[in-house]
């Protein structure tokens, strides 16, 4: 019998196997198809290529990968593609897809992640759902979920409890879950997880509990990061048992008790941060075995006893061990490390001496042992690499000269050695270092002249050496320093004239020069001087006239030229300005008190000037007056005072119980004006009342020179701690800033029973009061609304960006967005505010601070005040301007507010027919207020202030755009899109 050839038995099993793939290939076009067509919404045309073709292949489609061999598709990533809609459950239906990526999208609906659409999924490896818009619990995986090694869900709006099912996944290796709004605890269940390399549940608002042992069972685990969890308890002792791990963050939680001696378990540990704890006890001898750790941060806990000499045999990259309560010296063998760039000890309690030799073989760039009681020489090989750029000592005791060896430190850009004993001169050249921005030397007791090498340094911007005994002439060399925006040169010994050419520095914004031996006159052209705020040139041998053009600095607020040998009067000039501290006693000034001056207030500010003569101030000798006054202008003025009398005498009977019955009461000028608080007190009636808010009530008061201003009295007086507290922000905050977005306070007044603030006028009221008006007349022009968002949100960007520190308002809302007559808003309201310089060791705000329907969702969890938390309330009104509803309109639904109405609404399909602005099409029509005037709506400004608003509202802090880069947003640059012209 002949044999059969098997070559075509082969072919027909080929041909065979190729169909299959063919049609396999086929069915996979058609559900991705389906899936684009019916679950998603690709308004920016990310998905073009996906259309019909004729040989039905999608494998060179956007985001598709095949399996060339088997002609089918294994994976699909739409990461970052801006596609809405629910979870495209849809693609489950491809059963060769090993991988699913549809992270950084606007995808929403959590409702849509069930067992039931995900039940098709089961042959996935990795599922990656992260930085979307999903609300809700997290999804219960249904059984069949044997094969997941990959599951990111991070960055979401998950809620809840961490499913049972989440540790049933056999051969899951990554599982992060950081960013969410998760309310329980960390399931023990998540140690079943045995194959798990990375465990990420960072940032989730649980509920306290504690780190369990269960933990202990992932041997295979490299990245542990639980940061900001309300982690409470010890640590547990099974952490040891980690010999894989490479990162250890349990950072910015409550743990408590001693650092457990397994830590020293962990032999690939690279990283371990447990700062910001309640960590007590002394530093366990195991970290010497930790020879493969190169970042340590343990501070901001309760740690006590010495630094571990064994420490220092390690090679470490960061040594963090700030804010602790360390005792001890640290080791001579630290100064061996060859791998140490960042040395960072500060806020403890070292003591003795640091190792001479520190830095002879370590390329450190960053050396902070600020706030301890180190003591002795300071180490002078530092910068023996050349590497070093921070030099942070201060608060020490150390004593002796400035090594020489720094004058060749060209790396250095920050110096902060202030309140130390340092001694003898500066190293010449190490004031031209020209990388240096910043030195601050202040309480010590260096000596010699300030080199005229200081020129070098043209990148400096803060000099601040007072309290020294600095001696000399000030080189002119600084004036080279164009960069300069505060010199600080006080309470030294310095000498001679002062250089004229000083007062070209255009960006200088204080000077402060007090208590030396300057001599000769003040400089008198200041022109350039546009944006200095403190001048401080007091308790010098100046000579000479003050110079009249001090009085056209616009930002100049502190200005103290006392104890000097000034002769001549005091210029008219100064009257301009809006002065928060003003002294010029113990001068030789002679002549009649300018009228801007001519009040008790400032009496403390003019004594010691035997020349001055006033007719208000009975202190000052009264000004003679040469020619005798005719007797009728004496009649004249007899008959004025009696109706005087006689007019005041009407109003303390008529206004008793509007006005302080003591006299008791300080005064602060913020800007000149033409009254005082005599001209207010009487008119703070009932019958003025305009409105009425949480600190107090607020009166239109129309004064007798026709300007009108608005008073706040706040309740209580001094019985009222809390009404206090917002008096003293008001002031400090208003009193010092200036921005044409920001209401202007005039001044205050403060009396035993009273507390009142005086600010401009708005006329047409607040945002609020104006956008919720039944027919709201004054915003149907868009326009007017779009010029209120951009003003507004430059105000809150100079608080944020500008000021120094930072300030944070706490209670941003319309209704403290004040419009002047011609619709231009101002911020106002400043009771709640902050500045984001915060004492060491202050906790969080001790109560939530804000407005209910604006307060961000974190405050909910933690109440740390972050300019973040601005930015989102600024959001709600954005959409309060784009919708015309208040932030907890009763439209929305029960336990909605408008971010989440405007959310679900903006990001839900269009609506079938919709058509508005001119060929727009989306659910613009469903959320724009429908008072707004069609013909001034430019509905693609609409749409990026509503875009702009999504990303203000975000659930997270860290995807918030920052108020200045809201501002270019509004101005032009467009962000991402909710609506798209069809």
């Amino acid at each position: 019998m002949q044999q059969q050839h098997p070559f075509p038995i082969l072919l027909l099993c080929l041909l065979f196997s190729s169909g299959i793939a063919t049609a396999s290939l086929a069915r996979d076009y058609e559900i991705l198809l389906r899936v684009k067509n019916t679950q998603l919404q690709d308004k920016n045309k990310s998905l073009h290529d996906w259309v019909s073709t004729t040989n039905h292949n999608p494998c060179n489609w956007t985001g598709i990968t095949c399996d060339a061999r088997n002609k089918s598709v294994v994976s699909i990533d739409l990461s970052e593609t801006a596609i809405y809609g629910d979870f495209p459950f849809g693609f489950c239906r491809i059963h060769t897809l090993q991988s699913l990526n549809v992270a950084g999208n606007f995808l929403s609906n959590a409702n849509s992640i069930s067992p039931q659409t995900l039940l098709p999924c089961s042959n996935l490896q990795r599922l990656n759902l992260s930085d979307n818009l999903f609300v809700g619990d997290l999804p219960e995986f249904p059984p069949g979920f044997t094969k997941l090694t990959h599951l990111d869900l991070s960055r979401n709006n998950f809620t809840g409890n961490i499913p049972a099912s989440f540790g049933r996944f056999p051969k899951l290796t990554v599982l992060v879950l950081t960013a969410n709004l998760l309310t329980g605890t960390i399931p023990p269940y998540l140690g079943n997880l045995s194959e798990l390399t990375r465990l990420e549940l960072a940032y989730n608002p649980m509920k306290p509990g504690p780190l369990p042992s269960q933990i202990g069972n992932l041997s295979n685990l490299e990245n542990l990061f639980l940061t900001q969890l309300n982690l409470i308890g010890e640590i547990p002792s099974s952490i040891g048992n980690l010999a894989s791990l490479n990162n250890l963050d349990l950072s910015d939680n409550f743990l408590s008790g001693e650092i457990p001696n397994t830590i020293s378990g962990l032999k690939s540990v690279i990283q371990i941060e447990l700062y910001l704890n309640n960590l007590s006890g002394e530093i366990p001898q195991g970290f010497g075995n930790l020879t493969s750790l190169v970042y340590l941060d343990l501070s901001q806990n309760a740690l006590t006893g010495a630094f571990p000499e064994e420490l220092a045999s390690l090679n470490l990259s960061s040594l963090n061990l700030n804010d602790n309560l360390l005792e001890g010296k640290v080791p001579e063998s630290l100064a061996a490390n060859p791998n140490l760039v960042q040395l960072r000890l500060f806020n403890n309690s070292f003591t003795g001496k640091l190792p001479q030799d520190l830095g002879r073989n370590s390329p450190i760039e960053e050396f902070d042992v600020s706030s301890n009681y180190f003591t002795g020489e300071f180490p002078k090989l530092l910068c023996e690499r050349n590497k070093l750029q921070n030099l942070i000592a201060f608060t020490n005791g150390f004593s002796g000269n400035l090594p020489d060896e720094y004058q060749n430190c060209h790396s250095l850009e920050y110096v902060r050695i202030e309140f130390n004993e340092f001694s003898g001169e500066v190293p010449p050249r190490i004031w031209s270092l020209p990388r240096l921005y910043f030195m601050k030397m202040h309480n010590n007791r260096f000596e010699g002249p300030l080199s005229a090498s200081i020129s070098g340094a043209t990148g400096l911007t803060k000099l601040l050496l007072s309290s020294n005994n600095f001696s000399g002439k000030l080189p002119a060399g600084i004036c080279e320093l164009i960069h300069l925006l505060e010199i600080d040169i006080s309470n030294n010994r310095f000498t001679g004239e002062v250089p004229t050419c000083i007062t070209g520095l255009r960006k200088l914004q204080k000077l402060r020069m007090q208590d030396n031996m300057f001599t000769c006159e003040i400089p008198g052209n200041v022109t350039s001087w546009t944006k200095l705020t403190e001048l401080n040139l007091s308790h010098n041998r100046f000579s000479g006239e003050i110079p009249p053009e001090l009085g056209s600095l616009p930002d100049l607020i502190y200005l103290d030229l006392a104890a000097n040998s000034l002769t001549g009067e005091i210029p008219v000039d100064l009257t301009k300005l809006t002065l928060n501290q003003f002294n010029l006693s113990d001068n030789n000034l002679s002549g009649e008190v300018p009228s801007g001056f001519n009040h008790q207030r400032y009496l403390q500010s003019l004594m010691g000037n035997p020349g001055l003569c006033s007719q208000v101030m009975k202190t000052l000798h009264p000004c003679s007056r040469h020619r005798p006054i005719p007797l009728v202008v004496v009649i004249i003025l007899a008959m004025c005072v009696m109706v005087l009398v006689g007019t005041l005498v009407w109003f303390q009977k008529r206004n008793s119980r509007g006005k302080s019955t003591g006299s008791n009461f300080m005064t602060t000028m913020f800007k000149r004006v033409g009254f005082n608080e005599e001209d207010i007190m009487p008119f703070i009636t009932s019958e003025n009342v305009i409105g009425s808010g949480s600190s107090g009530q607020v009166y239109k008061v129309e004064l007798k020179t026709g300007q009108t201003v608005a008073v706040k009295k706040l309740w209580g007086g001094t019985q009222k701690p809390d009404m206090e507290s917002v008096f003293r922000s008001e002031i400090e905050t208003l009193g010092v800033i200036r921005h044409a977005n920001i209401v202007k306070l005039l001044f205050s007044c403060s009396g035993d029973e009273f507390r009142i603030l005086v600010y401009e006028y708005m006329e047409n009221g607040s945002l609020g009061d104006v956008l919720h008006a039944e027919k709201c007349g004054e915003l149907e022009d868009w326009s007017k609304r779009f010029t209120i968002a951009v003003g507004a949100a430059q105000g809150l960007a100079y608080l944020h960006h500008d000021c120094v520190p930072a300030i944070v308002h706490r209670d941003v809302k319309s209704n403290n967005i004040l419009l002047d007559h011609d619709f231009v808003p101002r911020v106002a309201d400043f009771g709640l505010a902050k500045t984001l310089q915060r004492e060491a060791g202050e906790g969080p705000m001790s109560r939530v601070a804000g407005s209910y329907g604006y307060i961000a969702p974190e405050y909910a969890y933690t109440l740390k005040v972050t300019e973040k938390s601005d930015v989102y309330s600024f959001g709600v009104v954005l959409m309060e301007l784009v919708t015309g509803k208040r932030p907890n309109d009763s439209s929305f639904g029960e336990s909605k507010d408008i971010v989440k109405w405007v959310t679900e609404t903006a990001l839900s399909p269009s609506p079938e027919g919709s058509n508005i602005g001119g060929g727009l099409s989306c659910v613009l029509s469903q959320i724009v207020d429908p008072r707004l005037n069609p013909d001034t709506c430019d509905y693609e400004e609409v749409e990026k202030v509503l875009n702009v608003a999504l990303l203000c509202t975000s659930a997270f802090p860290i995807n918030r755009p920052s108020m200045r880069r809201v501002v270019e947003l509004l101005k032009g640059h467009k962000p991402s899109p909710v609506c798209r012209k069809t």
